[in-house]
């Protein structure tokens, strides 16, 4: 088990060296008419850095007009599918719609004899939009090697500096370092109230706290990643941290769900034996989960197999948040089998109330967060992808908000607060309970 929670540690270090606006990709014996490399949210005064290095054709002699790199939007991609569709062009190279960046006949050394052939170029983007960088080859059985680096960032007048993160992105960094503030501030009130109410306090109530604290940690790790980006292109390493407290905040979330859920230390102080093996389905899927999301994040938009690792994180994914339901349903039917049998009506419904309430919140905390802020993200501007990411930590601060405060250490004993009409009350209630199903 303890080898599952290195495995996407050490991965981490070995995966990728960068996750920046500043890119670099190797090409080996591609054919592909179309390539698309990186995406990137300029203004009016943005710049697009390209460096082709290691140029080698399998085809002596070609057509190199024909070969080259370009930036287009999405919108303009589709009229050039529609010009190529209409026989207008024979290459997207030759559509007015796009922005031509250079072609492979400008080569230093045209000669294909020459392995080292090279392009470095520099190019002002004046037109506000979300470009993407795209490779084209038109000349049919062409193979292409090469190694790109693409630098793209904006230049702010004002200020007389660089600015490495995307139009809608370069809010991040404030936005990450005010929630790291928020749950600084809530770690020191859990603290409080732990040592307010000591007496009362359970394992899970420690638990929690953990689960907190590197929640933090991975806000303020990503707020440094994004910060460095913004001013250098390059994380210089705090991608690494990031990764590795978002690997151990999202491991112990999911282990915190699953133990609330059964009800451990604060209802019983042992997990059945299939409330373990949740626990033994959810841990290695948060690793596999956590590996493809490295893999998501340093491939950038476009990299190879990245629809595979999507579709991986998505089932993983999809797959715990169920898994972690289980044990939520389980502590409910316990509850209203133990209030048919042991007197205690009213304690029975306090409880079996908060579980459904829990049940609900989990759900909807999942839905939110995989479904929402996913079509949040689609249908906003480009300008305005920091709204996602404030979506998110939102419903992931109120759900922590939640679980803090229905299952906080209480002082008071419920058994001596309940009289007669409160239990036969509770009795009833329990009794016209039977049409709610999970």
């Amino acid at each position: 088990m303890k080898s599952l929670f290195l495995l996407p540690l050490f991965f981490t270090f070995f995966l990728l060296t960068t996750r920046a606006e500043i890119r670099f990709s190797e090409i080996r014996s591609d054919q592909r008419s179309t390539i698309p490399f990186d995406e990137f949210g300029f203004t009016h005064s943005g710049y697009l850095n390209l460096t082709v290095t290691d140029i080698s054709l399998s085809t002596p002699g070609p057509d190199l007009s024909l070969v080259g790199f370009f930036l287009c939007t999405h919108e303009s991609w589709l009229q050039v599918l529609e010009q190529l569709q209409e026989n207008e062009i024979q290459c997207s190279l030759q559509s007015n719609y796009i922005k031509p960046i250079f072609t492979f006949d400008h080569l230093e050394n045209p000669n294909p004899t020459y392995p080292t052939r090279h392009l470095n170029t520099s190019f002002k983007v004046s037109e506000s939009n979300l470009f993407t960088l795209v490779f084209a080859n038109c000349v049919p059985n062409l193979k292409v090697s090469m190694n790109v680096q693409s630098v793209m960032y904006n230049f702010n007048p004002k200020t007389k500096t660089y600015d490495y993160l995307s139009a809608g992105k370069t809010s991040l960094p404030l936005i990450y370092f005010v929630f790291f503030l928020v749950y600084l501030f809530l770690g020191a009130v859990w603290v409080y109230t732990l040592y307010k109410k000591r007496l009362s306090v359970h394992r899970i109530h420690f638990f929690m706290l953990a689960v907190m604290i590197l929640k933090a940690f991975n806000l303020l790790f990503e707020t440094e990643d994004k910060s460095y980006i913004k001013r250098t292109g390059s994380a210089h390493g705090w991608d690494v941290l990031f990764y590795i407290f978002s690997f151990l905040k999202g491991i112990t979330l999911f282990t915190l769900i699953v133990l609330i859920g059964t009800g451990w230390s604060f209802l019983k102080p042992y997990l059945q034996d299939k409330e373990k093996k949740v626990l033994i389905v959810v841990i290695p899927l948060q690793v596999v989960s956590n590996v493809a999301q490295v893999v998501i994040d340093e491939s950038g938009p476009y990299g190879e197999n990245l629809y595979t690792w999507k579709q991986v994180f998505l089932v993983v994914d999809i797959i715990c948040c169920c898994a972690v339901l289980f044990p939520i349903v389980w502590s409910i039917k316990k509850l209203r089998e133990a209030a048919r049998t042991d007197g205690k009506a009213a304690v029975n419904l306090m409880k079996l109330t908060l579980f459904r309430q829990y049940y609900v919140v989990v759900i909807c905390y999942i839905y939110f967060t995989r479904v929402v802020v996913y079509a949040l993200e689609s249908i906003t501007s480009y300008k305005y992808q920091w709204t996602g990411v404030v979506a998110a930590e939102l419903a992931t601060l109120g759900f922590y908000v939640f679980t803090g405060y229905n299952f906080r250490p209480k002082m008071h004993n419920p058994y001596l607060a309940i009289d007669d009409e409160e239990e036969e009350a509770a009795a009833e209630a329990l009794k016209l309970d039977d049409e709610f199903e999970l």
